[in-house]
């Protein structure tokens, strides 16, 4: 890890920085002065000294800014605070920029531009999980370790037998010498207590080592939790800001502040939270003398409640304005020409509408609101975390919008599957039942086929269509384990070769340009350091109801290709990219494991890293050329070496091809594997 002096530093500005912006707002809604000032004092002067140490001079110099405008409040009528305090926020915002840019390298300080409010926590929130994320990789590659040591206790059985042969020997030779046959019984016996003893200790230390291993991710998983309180600051200064702008009085309010979150869905909701606060001020707090009129304060009422309900968080932005005009929607809806008869829907209806589609009921496009896009963007993100978004309105009372996510992004309870070869895992939530069912229970027609499930009749396609790109339609002749999956009220059943386990699956992205599916969100590591395929409900649902299967199409399942690699995501890349041409594959993590596995089954191709520890890509090659069984299977060698001697000893080794990764094209790799093995 590289010596970063300012890493502490930045924790502790980015937590002054929020205490003064919370203070500065208290003294807003009418806090005591003689309570709060010297809080706010304090706090600016150790920012200002802690600036000092690590040599940022702009800081320190907004922080002494602060000290002397806090210096004048004690002074000042309550009329008068308006435009310092306008004064001290500005400071508090330029010094969060600050504070921002100091996390990205690349641009220096003194060229820090200004950051709004609404962007800080989200990139704080990045960069503290990045800490949490190399802790999670590296209990990932320690259990790939063990999975290896694990293979390892194996070997300890036959060297068992081994040395059984040895002493049979050496009592075979000294038949008639008893002196001899004694000494060979002692040396079994302890040999046998030995390898006894090792075994079991070996044994233990990696069972140890694997629940404590365990306990490290469970651990690292809750630190990614972070208090939704996080947010509330971000959302009062917005609440804040907007209400001045629009020429409103509007105060805010929150609860559920203690429920945790995944800092990833954190920063999603956070941009979605600010536009509905935004709308609500906009659209739906009315102005001083209209709340009059209707009976109501001077000052509007923004409020964000949030509430944990198991595995799920509900979020609830309520203002009690005005209300959503149903009629002045009806019409924007029919002048867009959204809905094909606007008149007749109800108010349910039309505010689905509102939700789905975005249509705006703003009478001009201003800089706050009026093109649409606002809720837009609220639906899209929470589609995107994989939630929902719904809408409940009062006239004359006020609206209320909900955002409903998971708790966490990065940790799923899943059912881990298996298909045409390739592992995935389906988010528990999602799944209604496992079923068996055999040809007789599938009904195919034209449209697709299906199958009975309770008093539905679900639509039914095998996984691994989805997993191709490309229909594959149920065999006539064969069983089937059925996965029954749900979203939003539609059910559709999947069919998969085997049902494995039901596990926590830590989720993490695919390389960044991996050509998997649109039904793939993401991939996890099982227990030997293999990838599994993490698939997206909602899209895996819509693919399977509109499938159509084909006569033309028929199931075959060719030998797979072994990809024989210890780097994590190389293995990961290529598989996709194998997977995404139709071919199955397995994946070795070195080239013992390599030779293991290909001892095992057979393989249409192997796809070998060069520089690996142990047995290196020339002579795993080398070894096959040398096995009877093997040796008519080609090998292509991945390697970053591109020297002519380099090429020239792969074709010695007996290599079919050689991919230098700095020139890596994927096109050329899947044309060179057909042209050795065919197509998928």
């Amino acid at each position: 890890m590289t010596n970063d002096p300012l890493k502490y530093f930045r924790v502790e500005a980015r937590e002054i920085v929020e205490q003064l912006s919370r203070g500065v707002l208290e003294l807003e809604k009418g806090a005591a002065a003689v309570e709060v000032v010297p809080r706010l004092l304090r706090l600016a002067h150790t920012i200002k000294g802690a600036a000092r140490v690590v040599r940022q001079r702009e800081i320190a110099e907004q922080a002494h800014a602060m000290e002397d405008w806090l210096a004048t409040l004690r002074d000042k009528e309550p009329s008068e605070l308006r435009s310092t305090l306008d004064a001290l926020l500005g400071l508090i915002d330029g010094m969060r920029a600050r504070v921002l840019a100091l996390g990205a390298p690349a641009q220096p300080p003194n060229v820090a531009k200004q950051v709004p409010a609404a962007e800080e926590v989200a990139q704080s929130l990045s960069a503290d999980v990045a800490d949490i994320d190399d802790l999670i990789d590296g209990v990932a590659e320690a259990r790939l370790g063990l999975s290896g040591l694990k293979r390892s206790l194996g070997s300890l059985d036959r060297i068992r037998n081994l040395h059984g042969l040895l002493v049979d020997q050496l009592r075979t030779d000294s038949q008639g010498r008893t002196q001899a046959a004694a000494s060979s019984k002692t040396v079994r016996q302890e040999l046998d207590s030995s390898l006894s003893s090792l075994q079991l200790a070996l044994s233990q230390a990696v069972e140890q080592t694997e629940r404590e291993l365990r306990q490290v991710r469970d651990a690292a998983m809750r630190l990614r939790l972070r208090p939704v309180r996080m947010l509330f600051d971000v959302l009062e200064r917005t609440t804040r800001d907007v209400a001045r702008s629009d020429g409103k009085l509007v105060s805010f309010r929150a609860s559920g502040g203690d429920v945790r979150l995944d800092a990833h869905v954190l920063s999603g909701l956070q941009t979605a939270l600010v536009q509905l606060v935004r709308n609500a001020i906009v659209h739906g707090i009315e102005e001083a003398p209209a709340r009059a009129t209707a009976g109501k304060a001077s000052e509007g009422m923004i409020s964000v409640d949030v509430v944990r309900h198991g595995s799920r968080v509900r979020f609830s932005c309520r203002d009690d304005g005005r209300g959503i005009d149903v009629e002045g929607l009806r019409a924007a809806a029919r002048r867009r020409g959204v809905a094909a008869e606007p008149r007749d829907m109800g108010p349910n209806e039309l505010l689905r509408l509102l939700v789905q589609s975005g249509v705006s009921t703003a009478p001009a496009v201003t800089d706050l609101s009026g093109r649409g896009v606002g809720l837009d963007l609220v639906r899209e993100t929470a589609a995107r975390l994989g939630g929902t978004l719904s809408v409940e309105t009062e006239p004359r009372r006020g609206t209320a919008f909900t955002i409903d996510v998971p708790v966490s992004l990065a940790a799923v309870d899943g059912l881990v599957v298996e298909a045409a070869g390739q592992t995935a895992v389906v988010p528990l939530a999602a799944v209604r039942a496992t079923l068996r069912i055999g040809a007789d229970d599938i009904a195919k027609t034209a449209e697709r086929a299906s199958i009975v499930f309770g008093d539905k009749v679900v639509p039914f396609a095998p996984l691994a269509g989805s997993l191709r790109r490309h229909a594959v339609p149920p065999r006539s002749d064969r069983s089937w384990s059925a996965v029954v999956i749900e979203h939003e009220g539609a059910l559709a059943a999947l069919g998969v070769d085997r049902v494995l386990r039901t596990e926590n699956a830590v989720v993490r992205p695919l390389p960044r340009f991996a050509p998997v599916d649109r039904v793939v969100s993401g991939a996890s590591l099982d227990g030997d350091g293999n990838p599994q395929l993490v698939l997206d409900p909602r899209v895996l649902l819509d693919e399977v109801r509109r499938e159509r299967p084909s006569a033309a199409v028929t199931e075959r399942r060719p030998d797979p290709i072994l990809v024989i690699d210890d780097s994590l995501t190389t293995r990961m890349l290529e598989q996709s990219i194998l997977e995404a041409a139709g071919y199955q594959v397995d994946l070795a993590v070195s080239g013992e494991d390599g030779l293991e596995k290909a001892g095992k089954r057979r393989y249409a191709l192997f796809l070998v890293d060069v520089e690996m520890p142990g047995i290196d890509g020339f002579e795993f090659v080398s070894r096959v050329r040398a096995d009877d069984a093997l040796r008519h299977t080609p090998a292509i060698l991945v390697t970053s070496r591109s020297s002519p001697e380099d090429r020239q000893r792969g074709v010695l080794a007996g290599a079919k091809g050689h991919i230098v990764k700095s020139e890596f094209d994927q096109a050329e790799l899947l044309t060179r594997i057909r042209e050795l093995v065919g197509g998928a």
